[in-house]
């Protein structure tokens, strides 16, 4: 990062701590945490300052999550963004490395979320696409509990913030990509249910295997979202110089499904 551009405002760890405590986040809160590095201006110690003035205002009283998601781990007949020539997908489906909780990078999930799962006393979850990362209380329980099919459902990081009355911070991003809402397809009738496959190691063995979920389709998310911010209290502030948003989980997700059922039903008529 370059500092011109940044409007000469420094940001440290202690800065960034005191504007996420500014916001509402607190020792002992279970959050879901979005970032954008970019979006909170020139960082000294860039991600890992924000990593750690995360953990010093959330202590390990709490809990930390991160989505460390890698998309890139799915049929290659599949892909259109973009796609490969027919030819290579029998040899990218031979050749592939499998899913691996401690090497396997993110993809698209940003500088933040890439150092995070690698921090010491981290866990990662064990889904090959829809992983998150764990820091705190109650890693792991819920680094364990990730099942294979719906990995955004009940069964998983997002299912276990949304039981547990956890949060969702969003430091520069938007609800276009708040993960969370993905749980709330789960709950609409007559959705859509597709086949994936990742490569995992099963038995000790690499395997491609196969599993189901929705067509997870963020279209609404971001007109969703602002309904909501009409109709709730959304906690807003600067974080550095990114917009953040301290949001209340339980209820965007019910929030979602609710929209996301009128939606269907309309669609229906």
């Amino acid at each position: 990062m370059n500092p011109e551009n940044q409007n000469n405002q420094l940001q440290t760890r202690e800065t960034i701590a005191r504007d996420l405590e500014a916001l509402g986040l607190k020792k002992g809160m279970l959050v879901l945490v979005h970032s954008s590095l970019k979006s909170l201006g020139w960082v000294c110690g860039g991600q890992l300052a924000v990593i750690q003035a995360l953990q010093d205002v959330v202590t390990e009283a709490g809990t930390i999550i991160m989505p460390t998601h890698s998309a890139d781990l799915t049929d290659p007949a599949e892909w259109c963004n973009p796609p490969v020539p027919d030819e290579w997908v029998p040899e990218i489906i031979a050749q592939m490395p499998a899913y691996d909780q401690e090497r396997t990078p993110t993809m698209a999930m940003g500088a933040i979320p890439e150092a995070f799962r690698t921090y010491p006393d981290v866990k990662r979850s064990n889904h090959p696409i829809h992983s998150f990362a764990v820091w705190g209380k109650d890693q792991a329980i819920i680094a364990q509990n990730h099942s294979l099919n719906n990995g955004l459902g009940e069964e998983s990081p997002i299912g276990y913030v949304y039981a547990n009355g956890g949060y969702v911070l969003m430091l520069g991003t938007g609800y276009e990509t708040n993960t969370s809402m993905h749980y709330a397809e789960h709950f609409v009738p007559e959705i859509k249910q597709i086949k994936q496959k990742s490569p995992i190691i099963e038995n000790g063995a690499r395997i491609w295997k196969e599993y189901s979920e929705p067509a997870y389709d963020e279209t609404h998310f971001a007109s969703i979202g602002a309904l909501y911010e009409k109709e709730y209290d959304v906690t807003t502030g600067l974080v550095g110089q990114a917009t953040a948003r301290l949001v209340n989980q339980t209820e965007l997700v019910d929030f979602t499904k609710r929209k996301l059922i009128e939606k269907a039903a309309m669609t229906i008529k």
